[in-house]
């Protein structure tokens, strides 16, 4: 006689919402995880906020954890370290974000058993400025030179809302420590062919009276810095080789005069370019040999980092009795 199957236990759910200075918006964020998710708890990350966000969220009824270090990457470093769950809706604080298909994200998570479900910012069509023609071209831009660099087909790469699993938390080695965390936890999936997907989400206008934190250019240039090093540290081989490469064509480019002139006259009227030219040579094949190593030691990084997100069960295994 077969043993009765048991019955699935709940999942855990956590809402992580890393905050800075949200006292105006962040009574609205919790009381549309309440309605939404009556179940999960609730932990607002109050980033050294100098305004009422940790009181009136604890008024809320959320769990308030004070973050010291200044950054969004610093939040999401503690947020994935101090919080036990099997799903983690991570959103800023900011109730620019429409929680009302929270609960049908988090089931296609487990459906598909997904490790991240980001989701696509969708004008709420009530103010033009709310998503800026120029925020969205940024935003394309950087996200098409991650999809070329590392592949996957994201649309919205900086979107503040996602959905993760546990083993996906408990795996990501953040880095980063201010908004350029987003590109991370898109990189983080893509270098380890996790399962994601996307969905839409409204995106609307802030509480009146509150201000954005973002800067344009200044992010968006440390977005671009962050592309580039994990560029460098992740795909060290196509890095090195491709600085080879160039160095090697303009070598032989310079080169083939004075080969030409050596050949006809037995001299090297140029000499100092000779020169310049053997050690720009050396310095390619250098280059290549560097792009060699660093390939390797970026494997055995990546088989850390992968055996540590299999030992994870996936949210579907966990749902499941």
């Amino acid at each position: 006689m077969n043993p009765p199957l048991s019955a699935p236990r709940p999942l855990r759910i956590a809402a992580v919402i890393p905050c800075f200075n949200e006292a105006l918006a962040i009574a609205q964020v919790i009381a549309e995880f309440q309605v939404a998710l009556p179940d999960a708890q609730i932990h607002v990350f109050d980033n050294n906020s100098t305004d009422d966000t940790a009181a009136v969220a604890r008024a809320q009824g959320a769990t308030v954890t004070h973050v010291a270090l200044r950054g969004k990457g610093n939040v999401a470093r503690r947020m994935f370290a101090d919080v036990e769950a099997d799903v983690y809706v991570m959103v800023d604080g900011d109730a620019t974000y429409d929680l009302s298909a929270v609960r049908s994200h988090i089931d296609r998570l487990v459906r598909d058993n997904l490790d991240m479900m980001v989701g696509s910012r969708v004008d709420d069509g009530v103010d033009a400025q709310t998503y800026r023609a120029g925020h969205r071209l940024g935003n394309r831009m950087l996200t098409g030179a991650v999809a070329a660099l590392f592949g996957g087909r994201l649309t919205d790469m900086l979107s503040g809302y996602r959905i993760f699993s546990r083993r996906y938390a408990k795996s990501f080695p953040a880095v980063s420590a201010g908004f350029e965390i987003e590109t991370e936890l898109t990189v983080h999936a893509l270098e380890l062919r996790m399962p994601f997907a996307e969905m839409p989400v409204a995106y609307r206008s802030r509480p009146e009276g509150s201000e954005s934190k973002l800067s344009t250019y200044r992010d968006g240039w440390r977005i671009l810095k962050t592309i580039c090093k994990l560029f460098v540290s992740e795909r060290p081989l196509q890095f090195f080789s491709t600085i080879a490469t160039v160095l090697a064509v303009g070598s032989i480019l310079a080169g083939v005069p004075l080969a030409m002139t050596y050949l006809h006259t037995g001299l090297v009227p140029r000499l100092p370019t000779a020169v310049f030219i053997t050690g720009t040579m050396l310095t390619a094949m250098l280059a290549f040999v560097c792009g060699i190593v660093l390939h390797t030691v970026t494997i055995g990084r990546q088989e850390a980092k992968r055996l540590r997100y299999l030992a994870i069960p996936g949210v579907r295994n966990i749902a499941e009795p």
